[in-house]
């Protein structure tokens, strides 16, 4: 049994603050990929994250850097977790540009894109990750509010960020987008952030069919239950405890188990790869 199987299991624990903190977490996520064996695949390319404090967004943007790209990743207000992240990209020899803001803003998205290239000096990589979800176990109880906001984050700001980049985006470049699990077999406590996943997987199989002539490749991730600030700040802390338990592999998986798809899927290892969908959910088979 490796260790991560070892690891799977997590006390409970909540956190009242969305999208979470993993300096409150415990375990802490496993972002940094200790045993990940680099191999230049990104070399002096720029990519632009969404989300990329913390969790997966962390792990994707650390992995990136160890493949030689610079990084430049957007957070919304955890400003501790966005730091840790950038040390830890420039511990690998890159540059990390800090992003703070709200993708669900489109101006927001423009300046955020504008600034990646004037101090990164090029974008060739587009990762939409930022998300939020909230739990309503009623479907009548989801206020109008938090379907709003939930859109706003999840979809729109896709939206948003993508029409600012495309511009710099050139033959060669390539955008993966976080859809989830849920897109493929819904859930019940989470209705709206669910039908935002199922509209990403849609964006990615239009936008790639729209793109692939110009050489840009759209793809996405579909991760299952994933150890992130986002799980103890979504969900009780009895089912915290159980969280992941119910996959084939009976745990939940670790952010540098996903960020690995998003290096193959930018690379040039996927060339004849676009509109495709990555499943990287504990052995759950989905169609």
């Amino acid at each position: 049994m490796n260790d991560k199987a070892e690891k799977g299991t997590v006390p409970p624990q909540h956190q009242s603050h969305q999208p979470g903190t993993e300096g409150k977490m415990s375990p802490k996520p496993e972002s940094e990929g200790r045993n990940y064996l680099p191999a230049g695949k990104l070399k002096d390319r720029v990519a632009l994250i969404s989300g990329g404090d913390s969790g997966i967004g962390k792990s994707v943007a650390i992995h990136f850097a160890k493949e030689g790209a610079d990084v430049a990743i957007i957070y919304l207000e955890e400003i501790k977790d966005a730091e840790r992240t950038k040390d830890l990209v420039e511990k690998e020899g890159r540059r990390c540009l800090l992003l703070q803001g709200d993708v669900g803003h489109r101006e927001f998205c423009r300046d955020a894109v504008r600034e990646t290239v004037r101090k990164l000096g090029r974008l060739n990589i587009l990762v939409n990750n930022a998300a939020e979800q909230h739990t309503a176990t009623d479907f009548a109880e989801i206020a109008p509010t938090q379907l709003e906001r939930t859109f706003a984050t999840n979809v729109f700001g896709m939206f948003h960020l993508t029409q600012a980049a495309l511009p710099h985006l050139k033959k060669g470049s390539a955008i993966v987008n976080t859809t989830s699990i849920t897109a493929f077999r819904g859930n019940p406590a989470l209705v709206d952030y669910a039908s935002t996943k199922g509209a990403i997987l849609a964006f990615t199989r239009a936008l790639s069919m729209q793109l692939v002539e110009k050489g840009i490749r759209v793809n996405a991730v579909a991760p299952g239950p994933i150890w992130t600030p986002l799980i103890p700040a979504s969900f009780d802390e009895e089912k915290v405890a159980k969280f992941g338990k119910d996959t084939p592999m009976k745990r939940p998986g670790q952010p540098d188990e996903v960020a690995p798809c998003y290096v193959f899927l930018v690379s040039d290892d996927a060339s004849y790869i676009s509109g495709q969908t990555l499943h990287p959910n504990g052995g759950e088979i989905v169609a």
